[in-house]
């Protein structure tokens, strides 16, 4: 599954690397709503909720719909500001169709947009929002009521909620993430200068490639969508609070933004969706499990597979084939033989790399 950006004729000045404060709150905001995606600032979070102001606590689980799932569109800027406030005003600026619809996305889920017709004025897409937001909990529901109903004061509550966050917890790790996310935009930006986007992607992340063509940016997520960047460009946002996730801005009529996870403890390279699926599908017959089960305890021949579990050589060597291609088992040939065993590294790391595919 792949999400596809277009960016056939979109010059080379309108892809940009560029930092994000509003868009680091954002991916901090998230850990406080979701602290297991993030173990690495677990004790960050826990500190972060311990100290904070009961009002400012329960404003965050308010409009956390804004963030905790996956983030309006509003809150990745597709042209970054120096500071939060100036982000903040870009977003004042938006229209009300504009936001509430961001907002609702998050709010009921990715899959429905509310554009047109807009919540706002059409009753049975009003009616559709709410009942997609109540669907997903009394909390959601209540926002996208109050949303609908009065948006300008939402959207000003929303504001002051993301500005108090900034003396309580963000100005501060804002402070040390900056440092890493300007490291990290030097060397983007000298990759894209001196040797293309091509290289600059392959930094950014293993599973964000440029198409052979060069009119694609292709991104390996659980989703198949397509948007284009003609006319607008693409943002680059780098993040310290964001790994591992890797969220893009893809929504028709909006400017794609991609926020990626600067370096950090973890997998040097992303496994790709492809490669989890294979592996995955290996493992789903049960005679290539018995086959691992025996190969766990050492290395067989594919004579010795077939004995032990009363299978004919040709069936053990397509089984075998199919464990190979997926990189779970490993072939050594000594003299007349060859002698399988597993790859105990990838075959561990499936679960974590499923996860990571999966919040990817």
């Amino acid at each position: 599954m792949t999400l596809r950006i277009d960016i056939g004729g979109v010059p080379s000045e309108a892809l940009q690397f560029a930092a994000s404060p509003l868009a680091e709150l954002t991916a901090m905001l998230h850990v406080l709503a979701e602290p297991d995606h993030h173990p690495e600032f677990a004790a960050w979070a826990a500190e972060v909720w311990a100290g904070l102001e009961p009002e400012l606590a329960e404003r965050l689980r308010e409009a956390e719909f804004l963030w905790r799932t996956s983030q309006a569109d509003f809150m990745l800027p597709a042209r970054p500001r120096r500071t939060l406030g100036e982000e903040l005003d870009d977003v004042d600026r938006i229209d009300d169709e504009r936001y509430v619809s961001a907002a609702l996305i998050t709010t009921c889920g990715n899959r429905v947009h509310f554009a047109s017709p807009s919540p706002l004025t059409d009753a049975a897409t009003r009616e559709l929002a709410l009942d997609l937001a109540q669907a997903r909990g009394p909390r959601q529901g209540a926002f996208a009521e109050r949303l609908l109903a009065d948006p300008g004061a939402v959207r000003a509550r929303v504001r002051e909620t993301l500005e108090a966050c900034a003396g309580a917890f963000f100005d501060a790790a804002w402070a040390d993430a900056a440092v890493r996310i300007a490291t990290d935009l030097r060397w983007k930006n000298d990759l894209l200068r001196r040797h293309g986007l091509g290289a600059a992607l392959a930094s950014v992340s293993g599973v964000v490639t440029l198409a052979p063509d060069g009119d694609s940016i292709l991104v390996d997520k659980l989703l198949d969508k397509a948007t284009t960047a003609r006319g607008s460009g693409v943002t680059f946002i780098p993040s310290v609070f964001g790994r591992p996730h890797l969220a893009v801005v893809h929504a028709p009529g909006w400017r794609p933004v991609v926020q990626y996870p600067v370096d950090g403890p973890g997998p040097a390279e992303p496994v790709s969706l492809e490669t989890v699926a294979l592996r995955l599908e290996a493992l789903a017959h049960p005679t290539r499990l018995r086959l691992l089960r025996t190969l766990a305890r050492g290395p067989h021949t594919n004579g010795e597979l077939a004995h032990a579990w009363e299978l004919t050589p040709p069936e053990v060597s397509r089984h075998v084939a199919l464990l190979r291609q997926a990189g779970l088992v490993t072939a050594r040939r000594e003299g007349r033989y060859v002698r399988y065993g597993l790859n105990l590294s990838d075959l561990t790391a499936l679960g974590t790399d499923l996860l990571a595919a999966a919040l990817r």
